[in-house]
Order: C-alpha cells, then structure tokens, then sequence
C-alpha cells in the first residue's frame, strides 16, 4: 500500500471526528455558552450547510490547481476551521468554526478519490480509494468515543484542538508523501450542470436528503435523549457512539455488497426498515439495553442507504459523475442540517427529547416514498437512453 493513501486516511479520520464527535459534547457545549440544546444544534446544521455549499464550490476551484496543492489547502481550511473551534469565546465564533471547517469536507472526499486511484495499478483503483474512506469509518468506531471521553473528561475544546493537530498530520503526510501532479485540465462546467436536468438524479438526491437526515434527526440529540430519557451517565455516551460506529461499519459493509445487485430493493429494505426503527426509538429510548441496541441499528440501517444512494446518482448522472458526486456529498449534509434544526424545534416546542425519532421516522419514510415513485417514472418511460455504464467510484460512507 503507497503511504500516501495513509496520508489521506489521516485526512478522512480528522474530518470523519469532527463530523460526528459535536453530538457526543453538546451537552457541554451548551452549558459552556449557555445555550440550550436546541440552539447548540446549531453546530450539527451549520456544518452540514457548510458541506452542502463547499462542496461542489471547491470541487470546481479545484481545477485551477494541482490536485496534491488543493488537498493541502483543504486540509488547512480543515485544521483552521478546528483552532477556530477550539479557541471560540463566544458561541458565534464557535459556529463560525464549525462552518469553515466543514468547507473542506465534501472536495476532500472528492479530489481525495481520484488522488488515490493514481497512486495504484488499474486493477487496485477500488482498493486503494476504499483504503482512503477506512480512515472516515474507523472515525467513527475509534475517533468519534475517543474525542467524546477526552471533551468530556478534560472539556471540549481539547477535543477540538487534538483534531486540528490531526489535521496538521494530515497535511504534512499529503505534502510529503502525495506525488506532485499537473494541473487538471478545466471542467466544463456547463456540460456537468445538464446532468442536474434530468429529473432522476434530483429525486436520487432528494432521496439523498430524506433517507440520510433520518438518521441524524435522532443522532444529533443522542446525547441528551440517553442521559435524561434512558438514564445512562454522561460517560456512556462514548460507548454509545461505539455501538453507533459499529453500526456504520456493518451497515456500510451491507449497502456496499449489495447495491450493485438489487439497488432499488435494497433501498426500499433499508429505508422502509429506518423509518419502523426510529419510530420505535421513542419508545426504546426508554430503556437501556433496548436504547443501545436501536442505535446499533439506526447506524447499520442508516448507513446501508448510502451506497446504493451514491450509485444511483451516479448511474442517473452519466457524462458528469463528478460534479453530481460531489454536489450529493453535500445533499446528504442538507439532510444533516434539515434533521437536527426540526429535531430541535419539536424539543424546543416541549415535545421531549425522543420526539426528534418521529421527525426522522418521518423523513426515512418520505425518502422510501420517493424511491418507489423514482422506481415506477423509470418504468413507465418508454425509451431508456442507451449510455456506457458510470466508472466504477467506490462509495464514501458519509457524505
């Protein structure tokens, strides 16, 4: 394995935790700036907006550059947005972080892909850029509960600072170890934009939307939800976001293996199976061991969505993959953004914090509405346009 694709695990890892390591800390988070919980979820949408917004805007800057200059630029938006964070003294500065550090996120993953099947043999392409997306899994098995123990047990703003630290790993791995490359000729940004006129890539990615803001619609106040509803202690939130990790990774693992072989049924499996599941929280939330082991399942279920999500924009948007893939990426951080402001809104309206479970049951099953209406357009359409099949792109598991 070429050590530049460690380089840009590193990168995947660093950014991996500070997705997802705010909704272990927002209870300490709100208590610092006194804010309530609602207003620190804050943090989870402007992040995801930042993603929605950075990512096909840097992905098309991204051409005027070397590919090995524009991940290290990125990286360093990444490990200033995260300083940003950790030094914040007022809430809004801290938000301010959180944004420009989510800019990075979506043109990482994307520029992070292509750098990565360069380094290899035709034949190792797949391997080496799922090689780079292990570092965004084991994120969330490792760094997401390491970083929710250390903010928890030392406070939040070192959490912040060892992910900046992460980043300048990232960065120095990227400009040593990555080779240089040319310039890559410019996009035509015109052509990639007519793939966004065919109505199926936009009810892929408006399935993008729906399906994954499910998952976070519940995720985002998980803390919170366990320790005043399930009476676990404020430690076991990490073991928690374990269980959640594994999840991921099992459920990653699942969408993976299938999607090239039944893609709609396994959507309509995973979805279908996300809505009953987060329904059903609000009542196991109640309940230790049945709480841990619906959030196993939210994970798993949740992330068995995105491979076949990601194919299916991409089979949708032949000609102009890159752009779609990117611009995706942010769409399933719309759904993050969407998610965590309705969540917080039925909390805020005194609904409880297992009420933000029925928004995202809610939302999982308005995406399996649209995948079976996607599903019956398809079929009704008398001629299906004869087009090479999209190259192979292994799917990133967030994104």
């Amino acid at each position: 394995m070429p050590l530049a694709l460690l380089a840009l695990a590193v990168g995947a890892f660093g950014i991996g935790t500070t997705e997802f390591v705010i909704m272990g800390l927002l209870p300490e988070i709100a208590a610092d700036y006194s804010v309530s919980i609602p207003a620190a979820g804050l943090l989870v949408t402007g992040y995801a907006l930042g993603v929605v917004v950075g990512a096909p805007l840097l992905t098309v800057l991204g051409t005027k550059v070397s590919r090995k200059r524009m991940l290290m630029l990125l990286m360093g938006l990444f490990v200033l947005g995260n300083l940003l964070s950790a030094l914040a003294p007022s809430f809004g500065l801290m938000l301010a972080g959180r944004v420009v550090a989510s800019l990075a996120h979506g043109s990482f993953f994307g520029i992070g892909s292509v750098v990565a099947a360069e380094l290899v043999a035709p034949e190792k392409k797949a391997g080496a850029i799922a090689t780079m997306f292990t570092g965004l899994t084991v994120a969330n098995i490792v760094g997401v509960p390491l970083g929710t123990f250390i903010g928890q047990a030392v406070g939040w703003r070192t959490t912040f600072a060892v992910v900046a630290a992460l980043g300048v790993i990232g960065l120095l791995g990227i400009a040593k170890l990555v080779p240089a490359t040319p310039r890559p000729e410019g996009a035509r940004l015109g052509g990639e934009l007519m793939a966004f006129r065919n109505p199926q890539v936009l009810l892929a990615m408006a399935m993008t939307v729906l399906g994954f803001g499910g998952v976070f619609a519940a995720i985002t106040y998980v803390a919170p939800m366990m320790t005043e509803v399930a009476g676990y202690s404020e430690g076991a939130v990490t073991w928690l976001l374990v269980l959640f990790g594994v999840g991921m990774f099992l459920g990653n693992l699942l969408g993976g293996r299938f999607a090239d072989r039944a893609l709609m049924p396994l959507l309509y499996a995973t979805l279908g199976g996300l809505a009953l599941v987060l329904a059903l929280f609000t009542v196991t939330a109640h309940h230790r061991i049945l709480a841990a082991i619906t959030i196993l399942l939210v994970g798993a279920l949740g992330f068995a969505t995105v491979p076949p999500l990601q194919k299916r924009v991409l089979d949708q948007a032949h000609g102009a993959p890159t752009l779609a893939s990117a611009v995706n990426i942010g769409a399933f951080n719309l759904g993050n953004a969407l998610a965590a402001w309705l969540g917080g809104i039925v909390i805020s309206a005194g609904f409880g914090y297992t009420s933000p479970n029925w928004v995202g049951a809610v939302l999982a099953a308005a995406a399996l509405v649209l995948a079976v209406w996607s599903a019956a357009l398809e079929r009704r359409s008398p001629v299906r346009e004869a087009v090479a099949p999209a190259a192979a792109v292994p799917t990133p598991v967030h994104h």
